[in-house]
């Protein structure tokens, strides 16, 4: 292997890390991936004999251009036609149950979105830190600040989020039960075993970027969100093909229509493993990842 052959391994390694902390600041796959070819293109540009520890000055170059572009689509995300959702990524593990767990839960529609409460230099500090297992010293190396600045942006992240609840993933067997329950809402139109599965402060919302139909606001509530289900979505999706695939590392489902995705729907869920946050993506350009992955599976 010459050193240009090697130059590109290192890389192609460390790909699926990189991209791993990318979305997860960026919170759109497609960002991701081009922010990830671009800090490989620069990457090749280096001076490699520089450079001592190549993970590293790979994660802080990764960390330090996601954090100027989420500083970019924040200004852009303000201005956004309705509710603004991360972009929904299939995902296929082979790893142990405990290691899938954990990146369901630092994967999921619901955590993503309480991200968004945070500035970009908290929510990188943040997932290096509690996400990714980096030690402070490390964390501030990579974003350039003091240890102590470093913990205080952890700290402040973590006031914002508040606690663990919103990683919280029930066990496999419970999302299937009410993936199955939900299913049949739609199909029937009837929300009685459904509702003993929700919990009271329930909410659902959709994204549909102002480019397809889906309700403008959320929903909060058993009754309106089991209304909604149980008239709209029963009506909109019943004669629509239901593919229930793994949606940012848990259990989520696939609305097809001739072929084509017209809507996903991942979930958050409370302590006690019922659903409490219903998450429709109806924006066309943020299925289009979904639309390619369903077509091999």
């Amino acid at each position: 292997m010459n050193f240009a052959e090697k130059t590109v391994a290192v890389f192609e390694q460390r790909r699926p890390f990189l991209l791993g902390l990318a979305y997860r600041i960026l919170g759109s796959r497609a960002e991701a991936e081009d922010a990830v070819q671009e800090l490989f293109i620069k990457w090749l540009e280096a001076d490699q004999a520089s450079i001592a520890t190549p993970a590293a000055w790979l994660t802080t170059a990764c960390t330090r251009h996601c954090i100027d572009l989420l500083r970019s689509a924040h200004k852009s995300r303000v201005d956004y036609v309705g509710t603004w959702l991360p972009e929904p990524i299939h995902t296929t593990h082979h790893q142990s149950p405990e290691h899938m767990h954990e990146l369901a839960a630092s994967l999921s529609t619901a955590f993503l979105l309480m991200l968004e409460r945070l500035t970009p230099k908290e929510r990188a500090a943040y997932l290096l830190h509690d996400i990714f297992d980096f030690d402070y010293p490390q964390v501030a190396e990579t974003l350039g600040i003091q240890e102590a600045a470093c913990r205080k942006l952890v700290s402040r992240a973590k006031a914002s989020i508040g606690g663990e609840q919103i990683r919280f993933q029930p066990e496999p067997a419970r999302q299937s039960q009410l993936l199955d329950a939900f299913h049949s809402a739609i199909a029937s139109g009837s929300t009685s075993a459904l509702s003993t599965l929700l919990s009271e402060d329930v909410e659902l919302c959709a994204d549909s970027g102002g480019k397809a139909s889906a309700i403008r606001e959320t929903l909060f509530g058993q009754k309106s969100v089991l209304d909604f289900i149980g008239q709209s979505l029963h009506a909109y999706w019943q004669a629509q093909e239901w593919l229930p695939v793994e949606i940012n590392g848990a259990k989520g489902v696939v609305i097809k229509a001739d072929g084509l995705v017209t809507a996903s729907m991942t979930f958050g869920f409370d302590g006690a493993g019922r659903l409490n946050r219903i998450f429709i993506m109806r924006n066309p350009d943020k299925l289009a990842g979904l639309q390619a992955s369903t077509n091999i599976l």
